[in-house]
């Protein structure tokens, strides 16, 4: 399995994803600020990828400090929470990742530990989040796989495998259960622009596990769902509001209209920390901005206008009415979500 994020002795080892497919490099961040860049970067991406990092930050940031006493210990602790908590504003991960990671601060602290338990038990609490994606992930792709029919052509945006999580993956892990099940599956992979996820990412992972997989750019994905080429869509997600709605990779919207239009299931597959319930519908999710550069260059070579105007959303916002199912790592919610949402949070408890 691909380890994109791992903790160790020296400091946070992540798989930089900026790199692949040409080179598979994994460089060591030695400090919460390096962590914190990291993710800013999208060195590491993937909203559960996020969050484990930000956590594995927190954790690391901590044992770094070099205070003595409560007070100090406390306020280098909440500088290091306030610094990733500002690094993306969109998936819900890092921010239900860091609330965790302060809760487990509080409840150590109430517990009368010493700053060296503390920094212990912060490692514990970052190492058990990466813990849980993974076996959260495989649960998920134990349900889903059973809506992928056998001998299916899949088409999934962006990147939601392995890479983007703990291990394992969201809607790759969905697709890599179905396998393991022993069904034929083949994928279509969308390019997406700008960062060129599926074309870099997706396509290099199920390419490595000898998953069929053909490239498509992202404006033909319309075409091969009005051709009856595709069985069904399956994506991951980077926050999911309590009505249903679903922010995912910008373009995703675009496929989930197509995907309705041509009456092929579109699922969305996503573990329960990405479900914000504060939220009522979608139009209250943040949503990223990012540099110009990335769609007036690629890797540094300009192919736009010198100084044409640029506009560049990381994501976009799917209505929950084009959602055939979303799938968690406590169950399947169909409509309505609202619902079947809070009903999955009350398993888990």
């Amino acid at each position: 399995m691909i380890k994109t994020i791992e903790w160790t002795d020296e400091g946070v080892v992540m798989i930089d994803q900026r790199r692949l497919p040409t080179h598979e490099l994994y460089p060591i961040f030695k400090t919460h600020e390096e962590v914190a860049i990291a993710i800013e970067d999208m060195i590491v991406r993937g909203a559960p990828a996020i969050g484990v990092a930000a956590a594995m930050g927190i954790a690391l940031g901590m044992k770094n400090s070099k205070s003595v006493c409560d007070d100090e210990f406390d306020n280098d602790f909440n500088q290091v929470c306030e610094r990733l908590l500002v690094t993306r504003p969109t998936a819900v991960n890092l921010f239900w990742a860091i609330e965790r990671m302060r809760w487990a601060y509080k409840h150590a602290r109430r517990e009368g530990a010493s700053i060296d338990q503390i920094k212990k038990q912060l490692v514990g609490e970052s190492l058990d989040i990466q813990r849980e994606d993974v076996e959260n992930n495989q649960r998920m792709g134990a349900f889903g796989a059973e809506l992928i029919p056998d001998d299916a052509t899949v088409l999934t945006h962006c990147n939601a495998g392995a890479l983007a999580t703990a291990g394992f993956g969201t809607a790759l892990g969905v697709i890599r259960a179905a396998v393991e099940s022993g069904k034929k599956v083949r994928v279509f992979a969308d390019e997406t622009r700008p960062f060129l996820q599926g074309a870099r990412l997706t396509a290099w992972e199920l390419a490595k596990e000898n998953i069929p997989v053909t490239l498509i750019t992202d404006s033909m994905a319309g075409h091969f769902l009005k051709s009856g080429e595709v069985d069904c869509v399956i994506v991951g997600a980077d926050r999911i509001a309590g009505n249903g709605d679903v922010a995912n990779k910008i373009g995703t919207y675009m496929v989930a209209v197509a995907a309705h239009e041509n009456n092929v299931p579109f699922y969305v597959a996503a573990p329960l920390s990405t479900v914000d319930l504060s939220l009522s519908s979608g139009d209250q999710i943040p949503i990223e901005s990012r540099a110009d550069e990335e769609v007036t260059h690629f890797r540094g070579q300009q192919v736009a206008p010198e100084g044409v105007k640029v506009a560049n959303p990381a994501f976009d916002v799917t209505p929950h009415r084009y959602v055939s199912a979303i799938i968690t790592d406590a169950g399947v919610a169909r409509e309505p979500f609202d619902t079947g949402l809070k009903m999955l949070f009350e398993s888990k408890k």
